[in-house]
């Protein structure tokens, strides 16, 4: 397979790119980040998703667990009733963060799990015992599924099994099996999705529209615009071609950005998106009647994962809008997103969604900020979308 760092990056994918990046971040950082990319066949994004395998961190858990138990918060049948010297004795490992995908042909038992047939044929000592699919040992990494479309349409069992780990953060799985007690697992898994909307059974979001608002993300990938680009992509096909790749030569960047990632997650944790932009995020929800919660949520966490992969020094307005139409274009019909998009693109202060000057205060607030605002300073609130973003890059030169 071509190295993750080999694939040349252009304004159609580097969308893709970027998610798939802050993903494994967030699912690092302990909360799931659900992508989705659509796209035209040939586009690269089945094969850009399967690349980034190679770039997971490792994770600690405890030796020899299937179920990935994380050994400061055990989860499974095994090891969620243990102390913590019981664990300690049981020691610990470090493993690739695991990266598993569910294929067209597998059965529900495969995916949640079963029957341990190996254990209840034991001649010596035959016993009933969970088998765990693979959802439960996808814990604490990613599950991939291509064509999620076509699977949504072609197995509903399954698919009401990803609404339930999705559902949530962390995720819900209930596994039942007879001659089994029903066990029900905690899941911290992201779910990364690819299809082609052109191809039947058609989008997602029309298959089965549930499914589709789990997802945090949806990209599109798009065409390269620029001669240089295809050519340069042209040039790297002919010489896979002719010379084999030697995957040596992209390992120090896969460690570099190991390493980058633990730093990234552990900043993430400690990061919280100011309260205006908060704010601004409530706005849009209210003022266009968006439905979904989640997709709300999604542009927060996409926000503050954004500006950190960025190296900002500060979560921006920017940072925001960049996040809005990856999570609202599965959520909206196309005449609301591009209303909402124009609306911040508005010059008028009277129309814009930043535009907050309509709400009423109280006397005693408007005096405080006539104090705090003295001297020449002016309101947030009083300042339109491209005068802030002026003010930012005036501010911070260094993340523009």
């Amino acid at each position: 397979m071509k190295p993750y760092y080999a694939f040349a990056r252009h304004d159609g994918n580097q969308p893709l790119f970027n998610l798939v990046e802050m993903s494994i971040v967030s699912t690092l950082a302990g909360e799931p980040l659900h992508l989705h990319a659509e796209g035209l066949r040939g586009t690269g994004k089945t094969t850009i998703m399967r690349a980034a395998r190679e770039l997971m961190p490792k994770i600690t858990r405890i030796a020899g667990c299937i179920y990935n138990c994380d050994p400061e918060k055990p989860h499974c049948p095994l090891h969620q009733h243990m102390s913590r010297e019981e664990i300690m004795a049981l020691g610990t490992e470090e493993i690739d963060m695991p990266f598993l995908e569910i294929s067209h042909s597998a059965k529900v038992g495969t995916v949640a799990g079963s029957i341990d047939l190996a254990k209840i044929t034991d001649v010596n000592n035959p016993k009933a015992a969970l088998l765990p699919g693979i959802i439960p040992q996808a814990h604490r990494g990613i599950l991939f599924i291509d064509e999620i479309n076509r699977l949504a349409d072609t197995s509903p069992e399954i698919t009401d099994i990803l609404l339930d780990v999705m559902g949530n953060k962390p995720g819900r799985l209930q596994i039942e099996e007879a001659g089994l007690p029903t066990v029900e697992l905690t899941v911290q898994v992201s779910v990364w999705a690819a299809s082609n909307p052109d191809e039947d059974p058609g989008p997602l979001e029309e298959v089965r529209r549930q499914l589709s608002d789990r997802f945090d993300m949806v990209v599109y990938m798009g065409r390269p615009s620029s001669v240089d680009v295809v050519v340069k992509m042209l040039e790297g096909s002919d010489r896979a071609r002719r010379e084999e790749v030697d995957p040596r030569i992209y390992e120090a960047r896969n460690r570099e950005f190991q390493q980058r990632a633990l730093e990234m997650a552990e900043a993430y944790k400690s990061t919280e998106l100011p309260d205006f932009l908060r704010s601004f995020i409530a706005r849009i929800y209210i003022k266009h009647n968006l439905e979904s919660i989640r997709a709300i949520e999604a542009v927060q966490q996409g926000a503050v994962l954004y500006s950190i992969l960025k190296k900002h020094k500060q979560i921006m307005i920017n940072d925001v809008i960049e996040m809005l139409p990856l999570a609202l274009k599965h959520r909206v019909d196309g005449d609301t997103l591009l209303k909402i998009m124009n609306g911040l693109e508005s010059r008028s202060s009277r129309d814009s969604i930043l535009n907050i000057k309509d709400r009423r205060i109280s006397k005693a607030t408007k005096e405080r900020e006539e104090v705090y605002f003295e001297g020449g300073a002016r309101r947030l609130k009083d300042m339109g979308r491209q005068e802030i973003i002026a003010t930012e890059k005036a501010l911070n030169p260094n993340d523009f």
